[in-house]
């Protein structure tokens, strides 16, 4: 089976900033922001203002963050087809509708029955909004500056903890919960919805973009159950979902981990870096990547992780701690693009978005394992020695076997 057919006209400048596509590309970046802003960053705060006006106990609120995890992960596999059917803009939408709604009610849940509900509608509208739903919109749109175009639209992701965030702390302290609540939703709708009605919407023949019938008809699509049968594809699932259980988990434990080492203002500033080097890093990549190996620069990428990881076991000094932790955060968001450009590379065009939006559930699956996992070696072990070398381990396989080229067939 050849490469992936292009989904765009050879005709097309995708590089040409009159191109259609990187309009498209700003919506996404907006979408990212607020979606990884409230449904990624905000758990910390809903969790902590929750416990303080209702008085539940930390695993309540920690089991219903769970429960959008899984559920998420599971809306994700069939985000393609949503968006073959309804259209980007529509899920788009309807995502950004779910989210609106469900940061409102969570300013007015009074029950823990509320408080799921909650978070199964923030899951319905993060699922609408994520990374399967952004890569499988702007590959309608690219093919030769796919990778660049997705970096810079997943950077919005960094851009949700440093401004969404912050902006959502001081709003509640200034303000109160509720109204910080409702006022930030008011706010993400404002911005969000114009952005999508204008920029969002499957391509026309007039920019030359999208496949064409005849392509989806000779590319042969795959299936969910021939992907999930077929070692090529998890040739690349597998290393990812790997590599994203260790980053995620490591993440998590940052502050805890470093606390002893650097203090917890230092902790807290290394994990702003750790952040800023995310968005640096989406953006060199997206820049090169048109000319890489996607599977060695993904690769090295995971690897670079595990040496970063070991230096930061070896030594407490600050400055070192503080460059260990810069060097982590180079690759932290290339781990999230690099699937969608292998897949391209290696695929047929037609079946790209359904098999970006399995690899990305696969890899939300197993992202809620490891907080947890570290966790538990961590109380069984005494210290986080056991635990970031276990983060290690995983990372060195999950670059040998992502290097690993089997031929794709339809099985």
């Amino acid at each position: 089976m050849t490469a992936g057919t292009p989904t765009l006209s050879v005709t097309i400048d995708e590089l040409s900033l009159r191109y259609a596509g990187w309009r498209v590309v700003g919506a996404c970046f907006i979408v990212a922001v607020f979606c990884w802003g409230f449904g990624l960053y905000g758990h910390g705060i809903y969790l902590v203002e929750l416990h303080h006006l209702h008085g539940w106990p930390a695993s309540l609120i920690s089991t219903a963050v769970s429960v959008y995890y899984l559920l998420s992960a599971a809306l994700v596999v069939f985000i393609s087809d949503a968006i073959t059917s309804l259209g980007p803009r529509r899920v788009v939408l309807i995502g950004t509708a779910c989210m609106a709604t469900a940061v409102t009610l969570l300013a007015f849940v009074t029950a823990p029955w509320q408080l799921f509900a909650a978070y199964l509608i923030l899951a319905t509208g993060a699922a609408a909004m994520h990374t399967g739903a952004i890569t499988t919109i702007i590959g309608l749109w690219f093919d030769r500056q796919r990778g660049l175009a997705i970096s810079l639209a997943l950077n919005g992701a960094s851009f949700g903890g440093i401004l969404v965030t912050p902006a959502l702390v001081i709003a509640i302290e200034r303000f109160g919960f509720t109204s910080a609540m409702v006022g930030s939703a008011a706010i993400m709708a404002m911005m969000v919805v114009p952005a999508v009605l204008g920029w969002i919407d499957r391509p026309t023949a007039r920019c030359g973009g999208g496949v064409s019938p005849s392509q989806q008809e000779a590319a042969a699509p795959w299936t969910r159950a021939m992907a999930l049968r077929n070692f090529a594809f998890w040739s690349v699932a597998g290393p990812f979902a790997v590599a994203l259980m260790a980053q995620i988990g490591f993440i998590v434990h940052q502050v805890a981990f470093l606390e002893p080492a650097m203090g917890r203002r230092y902790a807290g500033l290394a994990v702003g870096v750790t952040t800023v080097m995310a968005v640096v890093g989406r953006i060199l990549l997206g820049v090169c990547i048109a000319r890489w190996d996607a599977r060695r620069v993904t690769a090295a990428s995971v690897a670079s992780q595990a040496v970063a990881l070991f230096v930061t076991t070896q030594t407490t000094d600050v400055a070192l701690l503080f460059l260990a932790c810069a060097a982590f955060g180079l690759t932290v968001g290339n781990l999230i693009t690099l699937p969608a450009v292998v897949i391209q590379r290696e695929f047929e065009a037609a079946s790209f978005g359904m098999l970006v939006g399995l690899s990305t559930a696969i890899g939300q699956f197993t992202c809620v394992i490891g907080p947890a996992l570290l966790g538990f070696v961590r109380d069984l072990s005494g210290g986080y020695g056991a635990s970031l070398a276990l983060c290690m381990a995983l990372e060195i396989a999950a670059a040998a076997v992502i290097l690993c080229r089997p031929r794709a067939r339809l099985t």
